[in-house]
């Protein structure tokens, strides 16, 4: 699916209000308002706050889908280097987008729209489908061992997830000032990936090899 520059920048700006604020504590008319645009211009390219959470959910996550389509389909990569490809990939992900994440998390348990609690769930399973593809490869090949493939791969998201939003107190950990958080992601990015490449390796290893 395509969106046009002014529909971006509305993603944009809905983004950063609904992180904020909230989508219960958003209005078209806040969003129209930061943008620069009357009221008419959301309805007319969305229809709706409704629908403008489901394109801004479409388009965040399209890259992220094939990304994991490419890796699950890769036929010649070793299983090990395709998991520590997916923490990269997902601790760059989470890290630059983290408004994002955080209407994700938030939506998913406090929405009253059925259609938006669908189509979030629908895109988690989707996603852990094609890791949980890749890890079965590595079983099959004997280079991992059997595991709970569900909370594996909820014990990885969690962790970036909690690095990225308890920001503060791991500023505090780090002796950072809480007003250099842009050092502190950049200095938590290669952290973050280290340890949970060492996590995986020792949680899904099969000893026997």
């Amino acid at each position: 699916m395509s969106w046009n520059e002014k529909q971006l920048q509305l993603l944009d700006v809905a983004e950063e209000l609904f992180a904020t604020n909230g989508f219960e504590g958003t209005s078209v008319r806040d969003i129209a308002q930061k943008a620069g645009v009357n009221v008419a211009m959301i309805s007319y390219y969305f229809g709706s706050k409704e629908k403008l959470l489901q394109n801004l959910i479409l388009q965040r996550t399209e890259r992220t889908i094939t990304v994991l389509k490419e890796l699950s389909r890769d036929s010649v990569m070793d299983p090990r280097e395709k998991i520590n490809k997916i923490v990269d990939y997902y601790v760059d992900r989470m890290l630059d987008n983290r408004n994002f994440h955080t209407i994700m998390n938030r939506q998913i348990s406090l929405t009253r729209e059925k259609d938006i609690i669908e189509m979030l769930v629908d895109v988690k399973k989707k996603n852990s489908a094609m890791i949980h593809k890749i890890i079965r490869e590595g079983q099959r090949k004997k280079v991992f061992r059997k595991v709970n493939i569900p909370l594996t791969i909820g014990t990885v998201m969690g962790t970036i997830s909690q690095v990225s939003m308890s920001w503060p107190f791991y500023c505090s950990l780090l002796n950072l000032n809480e007003e250099d958080h842009k050092i502190y992601f950049k200095k938590i990015r290669s952290k973050l990936k280290t340890h949970l490449k060492a996590l995986l390796k020792a949680h899904l290893s099969n000893d026997n090899i």
